[in-house]
């Protein structure tokens, strides 16, 4: 049986250096499960409350697990997940904190797993999923919030469409992060990485995107299948709500000029996938942009719709967008995770399974990636915390 018999919570490290909370379950018959809450640092405005962490184990100790010990089995995973929400009472986790709720319910799937011998994956769902693996779409130069004095660009990404498996196109990404650095070094600019491993150097938009060409077609090349680029320009972090125009350094759009820019660049650089575009409140915007470019690329809604099936609602109504990022953490729990993905392929939306750029080891997403049979799984080229992930898919494509 899977009745859960203990939580314990406690503080540890993310990839940024900060405090995160670290869930253990533990159940009657020594089924366990660990797991850990990333953190985002572009942050949508209708995301699932973070508390500090501090916070968060306190009133997790004090509302969760009262709740959950000898009372709920973690084989139900709504089960789990509803007493989560029914310990914190609020429709944002503001009381136990969104990274309490998160740990918590990813221990427990593991702990559920665990019990059964299975791989998570497959106790997620994944016994029945498609013999295709997701595409790692991989960060290689950053800026935005991600990296100070560097690109106005939050992500310039590698996505290997054509990659026969996931294990080459993990290698095509890490091939491109290399290329970049390369071309970086040819031209005479220095470069630190970002928070998710991304190269973060002191240049303007357009010469990011000459690299970030230059560096896909001369991977594709030496792989032989087609790697095409992609963005998360975030949008809500450009955006001046008081005058209404995208900031881009001195230079500003307006949301019709925005529109026009991005357009562009979907013309210019065969963009695959386009992240937040525009603000997270303009779903008019996103719907113009969706209309005149989602044929032919991925307009995807992060903060738009923060893994909310409401939010995703009045988006598929209004046509914006077709495709959503998926962030356990934004929404608190794995089952209402899994609902997001689900309403988003019933009309039609690509899910894409995402990291946060506080990252810590936990592999938790690649397996969800795998189990909801998602196009696409966003989680960073190189670094550790990232490579973890990586790795892992890799493993379960071997193995499933």
């Amino acid at each position: 049986m899977t009745l859960i018999t203990d939580v314990r919570l406690r503080r540890v490290l993310d990839s940024r250096g900060n405090a995160t909370v670290e869930a253990d379950v533990t159940t009657e018959n020594g089924g366990f499960g660990r797991a850990k809450a990333p953190s985002g640092a572009s942050t949508g405005e209708y995301e699932a409350i973070e508390l500090p962490v501090s916070e968060a184990i306190a009133a997790g100790r004090e509302h969760a697990v009262p709740r959950l010990v000898d009372s709920v089995y973690a084989g139900d995973q709504r089960e789990v997940d509803e007493a989560l929400h029914a310990a914190d009472g609020t429709d944002d986790f503001s009381e136990i904190g969104a990274n309490t709720a998160v740990a918590i319910s990813m221990a427990a799937a593991k702990a559920a797993a665990d019990v059964l011998g299975a791989p998570l994956f497959q106790h997620l769902g994944g016994a029945f999923r498609g013999d295709s693996f997701p595409v790692p779409l991989g960060n290689v130069i950053g800026g935005g919030e991600h990296a100070a004095d560097a690109t106005h660009i939050q992500e310039f990404l590698s996505v290997p469409v054509g990659a026969p498996s996931a294990e080459e196109a993990v290698f095509a990404n890490a091939a491109v992060h290399a290329a970049v650095a390369d071309l970086l070094d040819e031209r005479g600019v220095a470069a630190g990485k970002g928070d998710e491993g991304a190269w973060a150097p002191s240049i303007d938009d357009s010469e990011a995107f000459e690299i970030a060409d230059e560096a896909t077609t001369l991977v594709a090349d030496e792989v032989g299948f087609d790697i095409r680029v992609g963005l998360d320009v975030a949008g809500a972090e450009l955006y001046d709500a008081d005058d209404e125009v995208y900031r881009y350094g001195d230079e500003t759009r307006d949301k019709a000029e925005q529109i026009d820019y991005i357009a562009g660049l979907v013309d210019e650089y065969d963009l695959v996938y386009v992240e937040d575009p525009l603000d997270e409140n303009d779903y008019d915007g996103f719907a113009a942009l969706t209309d005149r470019v989602g044929n032919r690329t991925l307009i995807c809604g992060d903060d738009l719709f923060v893994t909310n099936v409401e939010r995703l609602t009045e988006g598929i109504d209004a046509g914006a967008a077709n495709s959503i990022l998926i962030k356990p953490n934004q929404i608190g729990t794995l089952s209402d995770t899994v609902d997001a993905v689900e309403q988003a392929v019933r009309n039609g939306y690509e899910p894409v399974i995402s990291h946060r750029s506080g990252e810590t080891e936990d592999t938790t997403i690649a397996h969800l990636a795998v189990a909801t049979d998602a196009p696409y799984i966003k989680t960073g080229a190189v670094g550790g915390e990232r490579t973890a992930k990586l790795n892992e898919l890799i493993r379960i494509e071997q193995n499933a």
